[in-house]
């Protein structure tokens, strides 16, 4: 028996009213997280993959359609459980600097984490706040250090054991390498790895450069306009890219655009997006819309 998807969204819509217009930022997106699984979401600004990955932790509430965590229902949960089950869900911010508290000591920050999850005692919270520092290659006593006595890098550390200190299942991280210098990017992506190997964590990864979600993920799903457009294996949307846009984001990046197989692909209608959409099955799990209307 096929395991359930540990976390999954089922036609999901998000709206927001600006300027007595209504922009629909998500459009009918249907994806799931499998256990142990990197999944990168890439696309450009305003795509929505930052307003999907906001649902997926419960900061967001959709317009329409479904989430599930663990294969129960979201919104069909009492406020107690919602709470308790979205708690697993933590995310990693673009900007270490503007998501941490300038007037708390970071060990603080990262222990209200632990004190979310049922730990009173605040003897053992620090303790544990610095194991989890150890943990991501901070000092254990930089706990009681301020944000601003931190690198970029340093501080992107604190978020990620921040993100830690509830014993998450999944980890959104959203764009958490692009305010940070290359050198420092490597050395984030080769830690949140590390931390995928030593816990049983699930990794959505959201990213507009196809090059740093080639290098950590294991899926990709491309967004463009609120939808869903391709997905795949990393390695089968690098060397078969079957949409427009896809081929344009691997274009930016000059060592994967020269790549193309010619592929022929098969039609196969899977009810994913809006009415009048399908999907075209390359095979090997990648497939890739083909709209109605033509864009």
């Amino acid at each position: 028996m096929t395991s359930k998807p540990l976390l999954r969204v089922e036609g999901l819509r998000k709206s927001f009213s600006a300027n007595r217009h209504t922009v629909h930022a998500l459009n009918g997106v249907s994806l799931a997280l499998e256990q142990g699984e990197t999944l990168g979401i890439i696309g450009e600004s305003g795509s929505g993959k930052s307003t999907l990955g906001r649902i997926a932790v419960g900061l967001e509430t959709p317009t329409a359609g479904e989430l599930h965590v663990e294969g129960m229902r979201i919104d069909t949960m009492s406020p107690r459980l919602r709470r308790d089950k979205l708690r697993r869900c933590q995310m990693i911010f673009q900007d270490p600097y503007s998501s941490l508290n300038p007037r708390l000591p970071v060990g603080r920050q990262i222990g209200e984490g632990l004190f979310a999850r049922g730990e009173s005692d605040w003897r053992a919270i620090d303790a544990t706040v610095a194991d989890l520092l150890d943990r991501v290659g901070l000092k254990r006593e930089f706990a009681k250090r301020y944000p601003h006595e931190f690198s970029g890098g340093q501080r992107q550390r604190i978020a990620i054991a921040r993100a830690l200190a509830p014993d998450p299942h999944i980890v959104v991280a959203d764009e958490p390498v692009s305010a940070l210098d290359v050198s420092i990017q490597a050395q984030i992506l080769d830690l949140l790895a590390e931390l995928k190997k030593q816990g049983d964590l699930s990794y959505i990864f959201i990213s507009h450069d196809m090059a740093v979600v080639a290098r950590l993920c294991d899926r990709v799903a491309v967004m463009h306009r609120g939808r869903i457009v391709e997905c795949g294996s990393v390695s089968a949307i690098i060397e078969n890219p079957q949409h427009p846009y896809t081929r344009n984001l691997l274009d930016a990046v000059p060592r994967f655009g020269r790549r193309r197989t010619g592929q022929k692909p098969v039609v196969v209608r899977l009810p994913l997006h809006n009415d009048g959409d399908c999907f075209i099955d390359v095979g090997e799990g990648h497939v890739v819309l083909q709209s109605a209307s033509s864009e």
